[in-house]
């Protein structure tokens, strides 16, 4: 059986903005633009076969944190994740307002 969780390093560019990210085994999206890509069934296996863009659509505060729901442009599948402290608050602050009607 595969576990929940599998931490991956790896380093990326983000095929929404094209930055250079670069991964510490728990990195799942870019922290300029918040977008991430549906490549995972449990987190770090690499084994989701969809492949399809995640696109940030909402963010809450959790704790002393935020979380981010990505939902998924080609399946439509929606997950929730935590942000990471080099995420682009401005970024996370803009999608918060745009969920509540602050456009």
């Amino acid at each position: 059986m595969e576990p929940k969780f599998q931490r991956r390093i790896e380093d990326f560019t983000c095929e929404h903005c094209g930055t250079s990210v670069t991964g510490n085994g728990f990195t799942n999206h870019c922290p300029v633009c918040l977008w991430s890509k549906h490549v995972d069934i449990q987190p770090g296996d690499r084994a989701e076969a969809c492949q399809g863009m995640m696109q940030p659509v909402n963010v809450v505060r959790k704790g002393d944190g935020y979380r981010i729901l990505f939902r998924c442009t080609r399946c439509g599948v929606e997950r929730w994740n935590k942000s990471a402290p080099e995420d682009d608050f401005e970024v996370l602050l803009r999608i918060a307002r745009e969920q509540a009607g602050g456009g």
